[in-house]
């Protein structure tokens, strides 16, 4: 298969003005002085015990992934199927707007049968980034992801699921980079009152109906990822939409809640805004989970970085519910987003029996 590169120059410009020459170390940050007493001894025996057990909870939570299977990549015999659909919404940007249309696109796993009422599907919703449109992840001229879907649930790596892509432009058109800011930042509220009402009430999810109730209950069944700056956006439903997802798979971005590059220059504010999010609506370390992606080659690595290593040093971040994806020599592009997607999802969603 053809790979294409999806690079976007002035973003991975903006992010290499802002990244810096140089990134403090894991071992610089956590540097501290040593009290000797008369005896030889170090006072701060506790504190450096301390260090290494969060040390040791950092390297649980990360890792190198590998490629995907490049036969996942080849047609299957067991093809899904991708349908577009248009759905009634607004321009959360201009209240003065007229109601709008948008635009997604819904992947159906092999053997999707409308009239079967009983089986149920886990849902995945995915974001572009910046300069792409709500079909480019399932464009086969410059995205495995749909094969590799197919694949994925024919051998049985994931069970049958539905995987929407979406778009926060309002005319699924690519925009200036500030307008698509502004745009991902309210997106949170179409996808709760519009997307996801429209996509469960006419494909078979573990909702049982698009009541808030049937949500929040179906919450285990829903993942939300997103690539660049749909990346930012999915830290956006972390914050909003909480209530309703588990699964957050944010690659190759981090959360701008206090700002633009929030990762790079508020990584404490940042985090800390996180932590209250889980804190005042009472979650426990077993009711979320991150699966962040990035590659060292990816000029979004050291804001992206910041941010998880400041998460590391909280014990609201466990390895149960944040894990850190590393692609070494991994860029800014669809070949590492379909990594992610391929590695989280089983993450996510574990293991079904091969289909015959």
């Amino acid at each position: 298969m053809k790979r294409i590169y999806v690079v976007f120059p002035l973003i991975l410009l903006l992010a290499f003005c802002l990244a810096g020459c140089v990134r403090a170390s894991r071992t610089q940050e956590t540097e501290h002085t040593s009290q000797i007493t008369e005896d030889g001894t170090e006072e701060n025996a506790e504190t450096e015990e301390q260090e290494s057990l969060a040390e040791n909870m950092e390297q649980e939570q990360t890792e190198y992934i590998g490629t995907v299977p490049e036969e996942y990549f080849a047609a299957s015999d067991h093809a899904g199927q991708v349908a577009e659909i248009t759905y009634d919404s607004r321009d959360y940007t201009d209240d003065s707007q007229p109601a709008i249309q948008k635009t997604a696109y819904v992947y159906l796993p092999y053997g999707y049968d409308e009239a079967d009422q009983d089986t149920r599907y886990d849902i995945l919703y995915l974001m572009h980034g910046w300069t792409m449109t709500a079909g480019d992840f399932f464009d086969e001229a410059g995205s495995g992801i749909v094969p590799m879907l197919d694949h994925m649930i024919e051998n049985g790596d994931i069970p049958p699921l539905i995987v929407v892509c979406a778009t926060f432009d309002a005319e699924n058109q690519s925009q200036s980079f500030s307008r698509s800011v502004e745009e991902l930042s309210v997106f949170h509220n179409d996808l709760r009152e519009n997307l996801m009402p429209y996509i469960e009430s006419h494909y078979h999810t573990y909702a049982e109906d698009v009541t808030p109730e049937a949500f929040q209950a179906s919450r285990d069944h829903r993942a939300f990822g997103g690539f660049s700056l749909g990346a930012v956006t999915t830290w956006y439903q972390f914050i909003y939409n909480l209530d309703y997802i588990k699964y957050f798979l944010p690659m190759s971005g981090d959360c701008w809640i206090m700002g633009t590059y929030g990762g790079r220059y508020y990584p404490v504010e940042t985090v800390d805004y996180l932590e209250n999010v889980i804190a005042q609506d009472g979650y426990r370390e077993s009711d979320f989970r991150i699966y962040q992606g990035i590659g060292t080659d990816d000029p979004i690595w050291d804001q992206t970085d910041s941010q998880i290593q400041e998460m590391f040093t909280r014990s609201t971040f466990t390895p149960e519910n944040l894990h850190y994806a590393i692609i070494k020599g991994g860029r800014h592009d669809i070949d590492a987003c379909e990594r992610y997607i391929y590695y989280a999802l089983q993450d996510f969603f574990g293991e079904e029996t091969t289909i015959e």
